[in-house]
């Protein structure tokens, strides 16, 4: 049986919800989720996009951290190849602390060409960059003494979690996940992905490391009228998909999304699940157990209303059968 999340990337654009009333609904849901036994919240963050999807996962995530008690706070993904990783493992620190040991990460390389030119990294190096800095980050995130680019570097405050926060790296080098992450999330249900991953952890004497699966939709909204909620839902999806499908034209094989022509043909292709409480709990059974439940309840600014009756008939009569 499958565990469930709650996730927001703060994409607004101009014919959804003005994005003020988007930000301080997303915080609103977090605190009743974390009310309601949510395991986890995901931030997600891109740069420079026309919808306004969410740059700074650091700073949503402290106003989340405010808000919440229990709720694990997950930045996912993190494109560390664009950052300073001595910053970030402050602002991971800081995180950290005001949530009281909360925090998780994952971390990836990127794949949208307009980022890196906006940030002036070299696309064509960002495998090596990205290498570079993930082992900053994680000598940072111990809190010791370590050389970056010979220099003597301490990251301060401690976090609380000890000896670091938990560490996923996602992509499509599961060589390298292995050698820096605690966890590996493959781009695709690749099972050659898999194998390398595991077969690297044995060979560095990690046993078989943990391995997350992107099995099933890519999130879930649960209606008792399927017809009716994806009328409602179709042009907020398609927006997404649509954006997402751009984002990885550069570079193939490094996320699911595809080009769509139509709410239909975005149906048809089941990267999506509009289904009854019914239906959610078969699908929650039939997936992989290393693989979650994404509740999007405000994409691609999606009526506030329409979410939150799609969060409380999950946590009514779905949530249950997972517990």
């Amino acid at each position: 049986m499958s565990n469930w999340l709650i996730h927001h990337d703060l994409r607004a654009p101009a014919f959804g919800t003005p994005r003020t009333d988007l930000y301080a609904e997303a915080l609103a849901m977090t605190a009743w989720a974390d009310a309601k036994g949510c395991p986890r919240v995901v931030i997600s963050e891109h740069h420079g996009s026309s919808d306004g999807y969410l740059p700074s996962p650091f700073v949503f995530g402290g106003a989340v951290a405010g808000r919440t008690q229990q709720i694990r706070i997950m930045l996912s993904a993190l494109v560390l190849t664009l950052r300073d990783p001595i910053a970030t493992a402050e602002d991971v620190a800081v995180l950290d602390v005001m949530s009281n040991g909360r925090v998780e990460l994952t971390v990836v390389p990127g794949y949208v060409p307009e980022e890196f030119a906006m940030f002036d990294v070299p696309f064509d190096r960002r495998g090596t960059i990205f290498e570079e800095k993930l082992a900053a980050l994680v000598a940072g995130l111990t809190g010791e003494a370590f050389t970056y680019r010979g220099r003597e570097v301490t990251v301060t405050p401690s976090t609380v979690q000890r000896p670091r926060p938990f560490l996923i790296v996602g992509g499509s080098a599961p060589k390298r996940a292995a050698r820096f992450g605690d966890a590996y999330l493959p781009a695709l249900p690749d099972q050659r992905l898999a194998d390398a991953y595991v077969a690297e952890c044995r060979r560095l004497g990690k046993g078989d490391g943990i391995l997350l699966w992107p099995d099933g939709p890519l999130w879930v909204f649960v209606t008792d009228d399927p017809e009716r909620s994806w009328s409602e839902l179709g042009p907020h999806a398609l927006h997404e998909a649509r954006a997402y499908a751009r984002m990885a034209t550069a570079v193939p094989g490094t996320s699911p999304w595809t080009p769509v022509e139509g709410v239909d043909e975005l149906r048809d292709s089941g990267l999506y699940a509009v289904v009854t409480p019914e239906e959610c709990v078969a699908l929650a059974q039939r997936l992989d157990p290393r693989a979650a439940l994404n509740l999007k309840p405000l994409v691609s600014g999606l009526d506030p209303a329409l979410g939150w009756g799609s969060l409380e008939l999950f946590v009514e009569r779905v949530a249950p059968a997972l517990a």
